[in-house]
């Protein structure tokens, strides 16, 4: 029996459909609404068994392998299954169920580990085992590092169990509030959302210089918020924009950077920021609008330098716009899919002004969509029941990896609390911040990236805002601005190498060489590299401050922003040369040095924000002066 096919596969669906669907219930408080005493940790639970037994049936096999996975699967679900069921009289006394909970520990958790290893890697599994010998030999650890050690037969059921451990905060946001936002996005992808956000971009900036690469840029921001992973946005936009920037003039390894790029941005885009958003506010505990205001600037110079760069870029090889034949009219794009902006308008409202919790207002976003497209169809085609019932088995099946990453958060928090190792890393990057913070922020970028690869975005969230983001508040960084640098490094490991996984996506659309494009990407995206180092220091680039001070860090952040990616191109209304370039990059760079780091640094940042308008002023008249006639 070829396990890819009939039954099993109808096994793999129902798993896939009823983690959507227990989702959904979750979300939105239905068995409180039905009347039944479930515990929210009996439905998380319930869902992570699920999403371990698809992990071990998600790649189709055959003979022993396939008996294997199956029984693992079985045993995932049987687990987690009696843990449920067990978990009301359980919780009401640990103690008195020691020997249960230790087996049930046991038994998940390596299921757990071995899901996260076929997933990610054994990189991020390294690092999970890493904490858990640490909790069993905490008290031999020399030094300001050495915590309470516990016993095995503890250890294991309080991690499986406890509500601050595996079954905490992290794994409960994934199940309320990303797989909801996943499902969101499979619906846009249904209706034609994604076909039509990059129509939108090209009638929009096509005929611009570069156009087919600010087509890409565009519709990868547009797209991507919503979509929750990088490359799941290069799959869906970049196998269209690739090969139309490439026919464009693009080199193939420039078309699959400009690619990963922007879909990497795409998910620091308000106002979902791939579901981040919603975790942001959880962890710091303020109002989901506070969150998507701080991101709005950030995310603004980030877009603002991709596309500076995509223009000289084209104007430097002599790149033309999209030929008008391929460009659609704006008009006939709003009259066929004129609808879609409402959904995103729906949820907005929903969040900013009825004040809903993300999950309903993703909820009603999702119901909208389908309904709007049942009415007035896309190009012809209306969605209908199989297809939302596919979009309900692939959100299930994309959800599994953000389920298995978001419970392995909770292992580390648990570990992080009950060892007291959180204080002891904690104390730890102080000490070192104390003598020097760039040298503390530089540290938390590399361990931010390092844990970040492979991982989709909110799982990179979940997982560096436990570790990293308190020695920075310690150290009086102010929180949102620690969560946004943390998220931002976590991020960047979609287009860093040596684990560029949007980057090598691309790259294999387009053919280029898979280190070449992530060793572009990370030139083309360089400002999601600094720009957390400045709003560390200036938080006005979060909009944290008075109106007048946030507009001036605007203006010079903007200017500075456009300095820096003329000089890294080297072409501005002309090519420069190499004294020109360095001129750019420098008055650049001292446009988005935070004042505060300067003496006098209005003045200082005033005058150079006057000299570097005076030296593009001057590099433009004299390009006008020798054009003949």
């Amino acid at each position: 029996m070829n396990p890819s096919r009939g039954p099993i596969a109808h096994i793999r669906g129902f798993l896939a459909i009823s983690i959507t669907a227990l989702a959904l219930a979750a979300s939105g408080n239905l068995f409180q609404k039905l009347g039944w005493l479930v515990l929210p940790e009996q439905v998380t639970l319930t869902i992570l068994g699920l999403a371990l037994a698809l992990g071990f049936l998600f790649i189709p096999r055959s003979g022993v392998r396939f008996a294997s996975d199956a029984f693992f699967a079985g045993i995932s679900i049987a687990a987690t299954f009696w843990a449920t069921w067990r978990y009301p009289e359980i919780s009401s006394n640990f103690f008195a169920h020691e020997q249960e909970i230790t087996l049930l520990g046991l038994c998940i958790i390596p299921l757990l580990l071995e899901v996260l290893r076929r997933k990610t890697g054994t990189s991020l599994v390294l690092v999970v085992v890493a904490f858990i010998l640490y909790a069993l030999l905490a008290d031999k650890i020399p030094g300001v590092l050495q915590g309470r050690a516990m016993p095995l037969r503890e250890l294991f059921g309080y991690l499986a169990i406890d509500s601050t451990a595996m079954l905490g905060t992290p794994l409960t946001i994934v199940v309320n509030i990303v797989v909801v936002y996943i499902l969101f996005g499979g619906f846009l992808l249904a209706t034609g959302g994604s076909q039509w956000f990059t129509d939108l971009s090209a009638a929009l900036v096509g005929r611009t210089v570069g156009g087919s690469a600010k087509i890409s840029i565009v519709s990868s921001a547009l797209f991507g918020s919503i979509s929750g992973s990088a490359v799941a946005n290069v799959a869906s936009t970049g196998v269209i924009t690739i090969p139309l920037m490439k026919q464009s003039g693009f080199s193939a390894r420039m078309a699959a950077s400009f690619e990963a790029v922007a879909s990497t941005g795409g998910q620091m885009m308000p106002p979902v920021m791939g579901a981040a958003a919603f975790l942001m506010a959880e962890f710091l505990e303020l109002p989901y609008t506070t969150v998507v205001v701080a991101a709005i600037v950030p995310s603004f110079l980030f877009f603002w330098a991709v596309l500076v760069q995509a223009d000289l870029e084209a104007r430097k090889q002599n790149i033309p716009p999209v030929p008008s034949d391929q460009i659609p009219r704006l008009s006939h794009i709003m009259r066929q899919g004129w609808y879609f902006p409402i959904p995103f308008a729906v949820l907005i409202g929903a969040l900013f002004w009825l004040n809903r919790s993300p999950a309903e207002a993703a909820i009603w976003a999702a119901v909208i969509v389908v309904i709007l497209n049942l009415l007035f169809g896309y190009k012809g085609q209306r969605i209908d029941i199989r297809t939302i019932w596919r979009s309900f088995i692939s959100t299930g099946h994309a959800s599994v990896e953000i389920l298995v990453i978001g419970a392995v958060a909770g292992l580390v928090i648990g570990i992080l609390q009950v060892t007291g190792l959180g204080f002891g890393l904690t104390f730890l990057l102080v000490s070192i911040g104390k003598d020097s913070l760039i040298l503390l922020l530089v540290l938390t970028a590399l361990i931010c990236i390092v844990l970040g690869m492979g991982m989709p975005t909110t799982g990179i969230y979940l997982l560096v805002a436990t570790l990293a983001a308190p020695p920075l508040i310690e150290l009086g960084v102010e929180p949102i601005a620690a969560h946004f640098f943390i998220f931002y490094f976590g991020m960047l490991s979609m287009i860093s190498p040596p684990v560029a996984v949007a980057a090598f996506a691309a790259a294999s659309i387009s053919g280029a060489s898979a280190l070449r494009t992530a060793m572009t990407s990370v030139r083309i995206g360089w400002p999601a590299f600094i720009i957390p180092f400045v709003f560390v220091y200036s938080p006005s680039l979060l909009l944290r401050d008075t109106a007048v001070e946030n507009l001036i860090s605007l203006a010079f952040a903007t200017l500075g922003v456009f300095l820096v990616s003329a000089g890294i191109v080297g072409r501005l209304v002309r090519a420069l040369g190499p004294g020109q370039r360095a001129i750019l990059l420098a008055l650049g760079a001292g446009l988005l040095v935070p004042r505060a780091l300067l003496f006098n640094g209005l003045l200082i940042q005033t005058v150079g924000f006057v000299v570097a308008v005076a030296f593009v002023l001057s590099l433009s008249k004299a390009t006008a002066r020798r054009k003949p006639g």
